[in-house]
């Protein structure tokens, strides 16, 4: 009887745990920023294993195709569902919700099936014309590879499929503003890829990790079902055309379908230079950018979206305390972003070698990866930043400008790009500085540009910050390069794997301490909101019954070839 009792008690508080509603902006970005974390881990476990059974010199081809087959269905998901959900469907559907549950439900059901008949229209025309666009953008595939290559993309059109699905769920959960359930199916989606590496590598190959995406889109979409029935929603097969609901939609989402198209320019450019380089290329690419881009999800995109809503309800009330948020919003992500761009720049032989390197990871595949992670490092903090000037044009309904300025950034990232590569014969690293660069030139026009609108962002007391954080940063570049060096060459035979952990856990603890000290000592005011957010972490019971703001979750329920 009690051990039923236990069980009975057990499942009714996991019902509630997943359900309940959180009404606070910091504790929604707690959880983001949690979910983020755990799911930037499991990808990183992803690639290791990925690294582990195919990145040797007879399958090293099969994992280059394996993350250029991800492009075409990608590009349809980006383009045709993302940017609805991420620019239009939320807000609507919350405007309906407040005024009548059941026309709510009636405009989710229309937007769910027109997005499903688009999605299988422009699903159906990859499927048939796979060879010729996959030709498109690549650069001279053989007849293998380029079978290979039209298998898997027809594959991963199911995986999109359910990430449709999915993502509808996650508008309705956010509406509701329920974060935990949407967060949490990033997660169940990179344990499914990694089950399928596993259980299903050893039988059919390069194969068996494509299974596994499309398990782990199920799972993205399985499991927000029950509580998406449980708050109510009732699906029907409805196309309402002339819903004003579903016209509203389609007004809004034009200008985020529109970026969205212009930023596949540069994301198949990358596909097309990553195959025209040696074997190989295109997976270290990979596996470089996700490693970078777990930090600037944890701290540029969960920093910038949490101080979106405040933003947009001061710009048009109080543009003197903008003025404020914006600035220490800045302020907290070059905090926390520097040093890690830090530690990953001269740590990034270690720390390559620790996530990467399996016996199949050659010696020379790991320098280049470090290489393309210290190019990638430099620009950290710069892209993180551009997470929250972004949101600050949308917090002033200024769609257009970040528009314009992502044309201007992928032009120059593109031509660049080809000229590193094929004017400078760069390998892949010349793709990392080229992003790079026109990563920081977008980011320059964008506060030109915001400056311009809005006089004085920072202030005097700005550069002093800035300049201690800089400071800071400086002496814990200091304090990870002299311990590195010391131990390696005198102390630790780094050639071994347990070693290799002493020295990392070691330099790092040093390093961490190092800047934490300086921010005592230079009295860096953004400890203290890092140490209330940590302290935040510890009333995770507390955290999960509150939040009433809506957090984009896009970024994490990306495919792994594009962001995780």
């Amino acid at each position: 009887m009690g051990k039923e009792n236990f069980l009975t008690s057990f499942w009714r508080n996991g019902k509630i745990f997943f359900v309940r509603r959180q009404t606070n902006i910091l504790s929604a970005a707690i959880v983001l920023m949690a979910m983020i974390f755990a799911s930037g881990v499991l990808g990183l476990v992803r690639d290791r294993l990925l690294a582990a059974f195919f990145f040797n010199r007879q399958d090293q081809w099969q994992l280059d195709i394996y993350f250029a087959s991800f492009r075409l269905p990608d590009m349809l998901f980006q383009v045709l569902i993302l940017s609805t959900l991420s620019a239009a469907f939320i807000p609507v559907f919350t405007d309906y919700l407040t005024k009548n549950e059941k026309e709510a439900y009636r405009l989710a059901s229309s937007i769910l099936n027109i997005g499903m008949l688009v999605f299988f229209l422009a699903s159906l025309v990859v499927f048939i014309f796979v060879k010729p666009l996959s030709q498109l953008i690549t650069h001279e595939l053989s007849e293998g590879e380029l079978a290979l290559m039209i298998n898997l993309t027809r594959l991963l059109l199911f995986a999109q499929f359910f990430f449709l699905l999915s993502n509808f769920l996650t508008g309705i959960l956010q509406s509701y503003q329920r974060f935990l359930l949407p967060s949490l199916s990033a997660v169940l989606y990179n344990l499914g890829i990694i089950l399928g590496i596993i259980f299903l590598t050893p039988i059919i190959g390069i194969y068996g990790p494509v299974i596994g995406v499309i398990i782990g889109a199920f799972l993205h979409f399985i499991v927000q079902l029950p509580v998406v029935k449980k708050l109510g929603f009732q699906y029907r097969l409805l196309f309402d055309f002339s819903n004003p609901g579903v016209r509203k939609i389609g007004e809004l989402m034009l200008p985020r379908t529109i970026a969205f198209a212009i930023n596949q320019i540069e994301l198949n450019m990358v596909v097309f230079l990553g195959t025209a380089l040696s074997m190989g290329s295109l997976s270290i690419y990979n596996f470089a950018q996700h490693l970078n881009a777990l930090p600037v999800s944890l701290f540029g995109l969960t920093i910038g979206q949490a101080a979106l809503p405040t933003l947009a309800r001061e710009a048009q009330k109080d543009r003197d305390n903008f003025r404020r948020l914006f600035s220490s919003s800045l302020l907290q992500i070059f905090y926390l972003s520097l040093p890690v761009g830090i530690i990953l720049l001269v740590l990034r032989v270690p720390l390559v070698r620790l996530v990467f390197g399996t016996k199949n990871f050659p010696w020379e595949a790991t320098l280049t990866t470090a290489k393309v992670v210290g190019i990638m490092s430099l620009f950290l903090g710069v892209r993180s930043a551009s997470q929250l000037m972004i949101r600050a044009f949308y917090a002033l309904q200024d769609t257009v400008t970040p528009l314009i300025l992502s044309v201007i950034n992928i032009t120059i990232s593109v031509s660049l790009a080809l000229w590193f590569i094929f004017g400078l014969h760069s390998n892949i690293v010349g793709l990392a500085l080229a992003q790079g660069i026109g990563e920081f030139l977008f980011v320059v026009l964008l506060f030109l540009i915001l400056e311009k609108k809005i006089r004085y962002l920072l202030t005097r007391k700005f550069f002093i910050d800035f300049g201690k954080i800089i400071l800071a940063s400086f002496f814990t570049a200091l304090s990870l390069w002299i311990p590195m060096r010391i131990l390696d060459r005198f102390i630790l035979d780094t050639t071994r794997t347990i070693n290799l952990i002493i020295l990392t856990t070691i330099t790092l603890l040093i390093g961490a301490g190092t800047y934490l000290l300086f921010s005592l000592i230079l009295k860096i005011s953004q400890l203290g909101n890092f140490l209330m957010v940590l302290k935040r972490f510890g009333q995770w019971r507390k955290i999960l019954s509150e939040s009433d703001e809506v957090l984009d979750t896009s970024q994490v329920s990306s495919l792994p070839s594009e962001t995780e």
